[in-house]
């Protein structure tokens, strides 16, 4: 042990190597340290317990869709400010913050790609920009969406991952329920399937609207889908929830889901459920053509 006994010099600042930022992360669900860019790469979902964090737009299309296929629509479509809204801060002003934080002019990434070969409409949401909360931008590009699959006769993909109705636009945010059901109404007399795939948490207004109809309804594990939180219906009935309310493995043994999909498995599993819902709507499309 003479080592130990050795005089060292101590480490000047230029000698010391910190450690870079945002080498690691810890889940919130399990608390374990992970490497961040094997977090990343296991499409943000912790190597030890499973959980699955909510995963930016842009990174779910590039683990999503075959590669280079994606092309973005409505790019020019970004928020206004139409009733002038203000709480601790103007609302053009969280519209600005959010756009530094994620680089979207909205809650939600739109375009057509393909998946495993088939030509599909896609919507994204980005919960990082302001809790994915659907205003008027976030349902006319839904809305956009359901219709571009009607007229280039392509499924309909989207992801959703919100809050709920944006109240900083009031009712013109809730008239987006009915806009994007009433369209999506169009791709059902269509015959053409839109698939909706719930992340957590997937609440409020875009619950009650476009995102419990799909034709084959897909959840993530462990994601809050409802409309109220447990948290305002156990203060407003003040009584104790059943165990797991209103997870996505609770509304699936109830009847309200029609799968839930890991999310590595998520791409190969919806592209062999179009493998067989596609022919019967090309053959739908063709009949129609006929009469």
């Amino acid at each position: 042990m003479a080592w130990s006994k050795i005089d060292k010099a101590p480490l000047t600042k230029s000698a010391r190597r910190d450690t870079p930022d945002g080498l690691w992360y810890k889940c919130k669900a399990c608390q374990t340290i992970l490497y961040r860019s094997d977090f990343i790469a296991n499409q943000y979902v912790c190597m030890h317990c499973n959980h699955h964090t909510p995963v930016p737009a842009c990174e779910r299309i590039r683990h999503f869709l075959d590669a280079e296929s994606f092309q973005e629509a409505d790019t020019d479509l970004k928020s206004s400010d139409p009733l002038h809204f203000k709480d601790s801060k103007p609302y053009s002003k969280r519209l600005e913050e959010a756009f530094a934080k994620t680089g979207m002019r909205d809650a939600i990434l739109c375009g057509e790609g393909l998946l495993c070969g088939h030509p599909v409409q896609v919507g994204v949401y980005d919960f990082r920009f302001m809790g994915g909360s659907m205003g008027s931008v976030v349902g006319e590009k839904i809305a956009r969406v359901f219709l571009r699959a009607v007229s280039q006769r392509q499924p309909a993909i989207i992801f959703s991952s919100s809050g709920g109705a944006r109240m900083q636009e009031g009712i013109l945010s809730l008239m987006q329920m009915a806009k994007t059901c009433t369209a999506l109404s169009r791709m059902k007399a269509a015959g053409i399937p839109m698939i909706s795939v719930m992340t957590n948490p997937t609440s409020g207004g875009v619950a009650a609207s476009y995102a419990m109809l799909g034709d084959v309804n897909i959840a993530e594990p462990g994601a809050l889908i409802c409309f109220a939180g447990p948290r305002v219906i156990q203060q407003t009935i003040g009584e104790s929830l059943p165990e797991g309310f209103q997870t996505a493995e609770y509304l699936l043994e109830h009847g309200m889901l029609d799968m839930i999909c890991p999310r590595k498995t998520l791409r190969d599993t919806i592209g062999q459920i179009l493998s067989i819902l596609w022919p019967s709507v090309e053959s739908h499309v063709r009949e129609e053509d006929r009469s």
